[in-house]
């Protein structure tokens, strides 16, 4: 039997973690002939990062990247990637361990009363390795989550209510809930012997007339847990009664919480946000029940905004629904349509979903930071790894169109890979040498290793500041001016150098490369429509001070830097890298004593034409204005010793030029992801309907991947490329068998 010969088109997280995963059977090499086709001159799509060797090769990144300790499937990957990869133990991140640290500081904005209030959170490390966990739970485990959650937060509410005198009762008024307690009550006394006394006053109230559940929240939520306990050991989905009496109790604990605490939200911090948590938590079980997720699924939810989901849940509209935790959680995803901040759009079914895993299923830190760039820390040891096993990679390469046809059967396939070839390598015997040395460790230079290309074209691409990585780019037209024919084509025909193609281009690519395609499969084209995407922007601060210099205070006893969301725009997210400074190469006068990320939405609500080669230019000068307007107007917030109301101390920049003033910042890195390859991939409601699974086009040897298509996440984000690239490898090879947390948006 021939191998099939499997080409890979794009270098993201998907199409290498379809590689990885065709390559751990036996034998594989016997089954496959993998190729994968990249344009300009690294992996990574839009996690690629690359090394700046003018500047002390320091990291440029597209954005903020961390991981959360929620994403089971990808720690397991890259675990296996570093373990087979068995780097020598004296070279630096050596293991995915020294590669990964957990991170569990997380800071938030709060505006309120015309004012930025921080509210810090410290999560407990949970003991255990992520890739170890588990996504997947029955709608009972999740309540009980949610409910272990609750029930903290409740206490430390009521705590601070008796400091003020505020009731623990919680009131039952409605005769019509008699049956709803009762049922209650024969589900739980069995389960009581602990709690003996206290439950005889429990019994006594129902006895009487039905005037308490309790005298207690905090009993009442004592019992909650061993009513939630027995669902979660019996997984008893059809008796109706169990709902009812559930959603019975959530609303006593609502109407605890509104009469009780209303009216101190506006002035008091503390039991403001513990109110929040305890409401976004009551909101969220009581939209599972009114909703049927145990009987529809996840899915169901994905008619709403996660925003009008919460409101239509019954959590308080000002505080909760607009709260810091949520806001941050559109910032996380950049769920704003066409970057317009004021159109916020999430699937209620992606957010809660998401919001549960990352809040519920973590091990180690919350989240986990990579210790150099995230091209160093991922894109390096799989690159090394499969080109070690035999996995070729064409850079160089940019996909212009796939070709139909009809296979043997007459069926659908894709006939034709065009391409264009972008460069012409010094030695064509040879293949293009990626990887730069920086402190012993293989990283991506920021630039293309011009001394592999021929010594015309290299000296034209430097000449013209030429991005070879670019969807708007002047280079096809400076190549014809040069050398009189534009630049050359590669036509891939299938039976002779592909049989099937993985198409690992990100969503925004579809309608530039494959238009003959979505005028043949409707489903397709509707996935094209309907899955949109969002322009990105970030730019990173070298400093030579330290957090505390900028004023910055707010530090945790672990000592760990902040990691912020839900700020002023533009630039909602900043975070503190310092991890990084030492896999960069300063000279000990330069050497940067912070690093500060910063990204966001960029507004963006029309792209032209691949013709009007200046766009992507005017969009990065825009974001310099933005970074220039968030330090000189905004940060003196959080770093009120280096900015003040319309100023920044430019001086504390690291710039080797050692401009002055505002001339210091062009010294800085910043950038506009707005390539249809670099867009973020947003799920605004209803669009998950219009995902496809890897296999699901008409055509016979395609399969898509990447976190655009219908995953257990169907989000944009690691773990939902890593998902889709293990769909993909086992649609072509049977393997992996299993993936976690697939089936999260389907019925138990």
């Amino acid at each position: 039997m021939s191998k099939q010969k499997i080409a890979i088109l794009g270098g993201g997280v998907s199409a290498m973690t379809s590689a990885f995963y065709l390559t751990q059977q036996q034998n594989w090499q016997e089954k496959y002939d993998i190729t994968v086709y990249q344009q300009g001159w690294r992996l990574g799509g839009k996690g690629a990062s690359g090394r700046n060797a003018a500047l002390g090769h320091r990291i440029e990144e597209h954005g903020l990247h961390v991981w959360f300790g929620a994403y089971v499937n990808s720690f397991k990957t890259i675990e296996a990637v570093y373990d087979q990869l068995a780097r020598d133990p004296n070279e630096p991140l050596a293991t995915w361990q020294e590669a990964f640290k957990p991170h569990s500081f997380v800071v938030l904005q709060e505006y309120v009363n015309d004012e930025w209030d921080t509210w810090s959170i410290d999560f407990p490390e949970i003991p255990g390795n992520p890739a170890e966990g588990s996504l997947d739970f029955h709608f009972w485990e999740v309540v009980q989550f949610v409910y272990v959650w609750l029930k903290k937060f409740i206490d430390d509410l009521e705590d601070k209510g008796k400091q003020l005198n505020k009731s623990s009762k919680v009131a039952v008024a409605e005769d019509d809930d008699e049956g709803l307690l009762t049922h209650f009550y024969e589900q739980i006394k069995d389960k009581t012997d602990d709690i003996r006394d206290d439950f005889a006053e429990f019994k006594d109230d129902l006895d009487d007339s039905l005037e308490h559940i309790s005298d207690h929240i905090r009993l009442s939520s004592l019992q909650l847990g061993q009513f939630l306990q027995k669902r979660v050991d019996d997984k008893d989905l059809s008796n109706t009664k169990h709902h009812s009496a559930l959603a019975f109790l959530l609303r006593k604990m609502k109407k605890w919480l509104v009469d009780e605490f209303d009216d101190l939200l506006e002035e008091q911090d503390e039991i403001r946000r513990v109110y929040i948590c305890v409401d976004l938590g009551l909101a969220i079980l009581t939209g599972l029940l009114d909703d049927k997720v145990y009987d529809k699924g996840f899915g169901v939810l994905n008619q709403y905004d996660f925003r009008q989901w919460l409101l239509k849940s019954g959590a308080n509209d000002k505080f909760s629904v607009h709260s810091a935790p949520v806001r941050g959680f559109y910032d996380l995803v950049f769920g704003y349509e066409d970057g317009n901040f004021e159109k916020p759009n999430v699937e209620a079914g992606v957010a809660c979903l998401a919001m549960l895993r990352i809040m519920l299923c973590y091990r180690g830190g919350v989240m986990w930071k990579m210790q150099a760039g995230m091209g160093d820390t991922i894109f390096s040891p799989i690159y090394q790894l499969l080109s070690q096993q035999g996995v070729k990679f064409e850079f160089f390469h940019q996909v212009t169109d796939l070709v139909p046809g009809k296979d043997l059967l007459q069926q659908d396939c894709i006939e034709t890979i065009q391409m264009v070839q972008q460069v012409t390598l010094k030695n064509e015997n040879q293949t293009y040498q990626p990887l730069v040395d920086v402190k012993s460790l293989d990283c991506w230079p920021s630039e293309p290793l011009l001394a592999q290309i021929t010594p015309e074209q290299a000296a034209l691409i430097t000449e013209h500041e030429i991005n070879l990585e670019a969807f708007w780019t002047t280079w096809p037209e400076v190549y014809q001016a040069a050398f009189n024919q534009p630049l050359p084509v590669k036509s891939l025909q299938r039976g002779v150098d592909f049989d099937q193609i993985i198409f690992g281009i990100s969503v925004g690519g579809l309608p530039h490369v494959a238009k003959q395609l979505l005028e043949m499969d409707d489903k397709l084209k509707l996935t094209s429509e309907k899955v949109q995407t969002v322009a990105t922007q970030a730019f990173q601060l070298w400093l030579d001070l330290p957090l505390e210099g900028l004023g910055w205070t707010d530090i945790p006893d672990s000592g760990q830097e902040p990691i912020l969301s839900g700020f002023s725009e533009p630039f909602d997210t900043w975070a503190s890298m310092d991890q990084l400074i030492c896999r960069e190469t300063w000279t000990p006068e330069l050497e940067p004593k912070n690093v500060a990320y910063f990204c966001s939405a960029l507004p963006m609500a029309h792209y032209p034409p691949q013709s009007e080669s200046g766009f992507a230019k005017s969009c990065t000068l825009t974001v310099k204005d933005n970074a220039m307007f968030k330090l000189k107007h905004q940060m003196f917030e959080l770093w009120p010793l280096v900015a003040g109301e319309g100023e920044f101390e430019w001086q504390h920049l690291i710039d080797p030029q050692n401009c002055i003033g505002e001339a210091r910042f062009d010294s800085q890195y910043w950038r506009a992801n707005v390539d249809p390859s670099e867009r973020y991939v947003l799920s605004v409601k209803g669009s998950s309907e219009f995902r496809l699974a890897t296999d699901e086009t008409i055509f016979t040897n395609l399969y898509l991947t990447g976190d655009w298509i219908k995953t257990g996440v169907n989000a944009g984000c690691v773990e939902a490329a890593v998902m889709a690239g293990m769909a993909t490898s086992r649609a072509i090879s049977g393997y992996p068998v299993q993936i976690s947390g697939e089936h999260g948006f389907d019925p138990d």
